[in-house]
């Protein structure tokens, strides 16, 4: 639900209740993942998906029974490969969701909606069974990840939802490899953050979708951020093809405490920036992690290909990714699928997609 904020955000504030479908369980392969969702307005407008198109048409049929009910329920989607098939689930998985009804005035939907929107990070609960089956609850504000908590104080299961912030793309330099780099990073849902010294290149004609745009020198950029501002998951890319500017912001950058540094550069390049940095104090730990060259070999040149290529690269670092085709891979095709399969429930309690079906009242009409 929480992934449709700024969707849901504007019909809720419009008067309007919307019906959303959530993932909470994932049996075998799925396109999707525990806590991914999709919402149904009364005139049968979709947001979202849960499956790719495999089962959204008994989804939509169930979110406009629970708006012309006011009841929440949940729900499975494919049993057996047979079963699966039949309910357009071709990966032969099988997927548990619930139904629950937003309304306007649900103020813990709707606090936690405006904080994922704001990209802040945001937790709500979903009851999944019993006569509260699609009420939308407050849980532990130190959960953060999605999962079934096991049982609320009536007994029934709750469904975590947690929306982290977009993880952040810094990227430093303003030509026009970084501009391709923005656009792309920008659809794949990152945060992107752009600074070079010139203020010329750094403008919102050439970074449209840009969340920042900071003219600076690199390093001192860098060193201005805080704490909360960076994570595992922020990746910085240093394009600025001068040294003067490149070793001291590839020295800040290896220091501090995120999933990814990588520089643009030939290979002679490379080497000859790697002994500067060793000059400089960075340590032989410190330049393993430098991904440089940077990007994965898709064998495209111009910026558009390399951006591709750079980014295909940040993402198999931060998920441990071969970069291989997967036809020549064996093994789920989804990693998330395994790994929500394998923590989405707490110790000694039954998984969610074993879990029966069950339909109750969400809310008084």
């Amino acid at each position: 639900m929480l992934e449709l904020a700024t969707d849901l955000l504007p019909l809720l504030r419009a008067g309007e209740t919307v019906a959303t479908v959530t993932v909470s369980g994932v049996a075998r392969s799925a396109p999707r993942g525990v806590g991914s969702a999709m919402a149904v307005t009364r005139e049968g407008r979709v947001i979202g998906s849960i499956s790719g198109g495999c089962v959204e048409a008994d989804a939509v049929a169930l979110s406009l029974a629970a708006l012309a009910s006011g009841c929440g329920s949940s729900a499975r989607f494919g049993f057996s490969d047979e079963q699966a098939f039949a309910a357009g689930l071709a990966c032969g998985g099988s997927i548990d969701a619930v139904i629950a009804l937003v309304r306007p005035d649900d103020e813990v939907a709707v606090a936690a909606l405006e904080h994922a929107a704001a990209d802040r990070r945001a937790r709500i609960g979903i009851v999944l069974n019993g006569p509260r089956a699609g009420r939308v609850v407050d849980v532990d504000p130190t959960t953060n990840d999605s999962r079934v908590l096991g049982c609320a104080d009536d007994g029934a299961d709750v469904l975590a939802v947690v929306s982290a912030p977009r993880p952040r793309l810094i990227l430093l330099g303003a030509g026009e490899h970084a501009a391709a780099l923005s656009r792309v990073g920008t659809a794949a849902g990152f945060a992107v953050s752009v600074c070079d010294v010139w203020e010329l290149l750094v403008t919102r004609e050439r970074f449209p979708d840009a969340r920042e745009l900071v003219a600076d020198l690199p390093h001192a950029y860098l060193e201005r951020q805080e704490p909360e501002d960076i994570d595992e998951r922020t990746a910085i890319c240093v394009l600025t093809h001068d040294v003067r500017l490149d070793i001291p912001a590839l020295r800040t950058a290896l220091a501090m405490p995120v999933g990814f540094v990588g520089a643009l550069g030939a290979r002679s390049t490379v080497a000859r920036r790697a002994e500067m940095l060793r000059s400089e104090g960075v340590s032989a730990a410190q330049l393993e992690r430098l991904h440089s060259p940077l990007g994965l070999d898709l064998g495209g040149a111009g910026p558009e290909e390399t951006a591709v290529a750079v980014l295909a690269g940040i993402i198999a670092a931060r998920h441990g990714g071969t970069g291989r085709p997967l036809r020549e891979l064996a093994g789920p095709l989804h990693r998330r699928a395994a790994d929500d399969a394998a923590g989405t429930v707490s110790p000694g309690r039954p998984a969610a997609a074993s879990a029966p079906a069950s339909v109750g009242c969400a809310v008084s009409v």
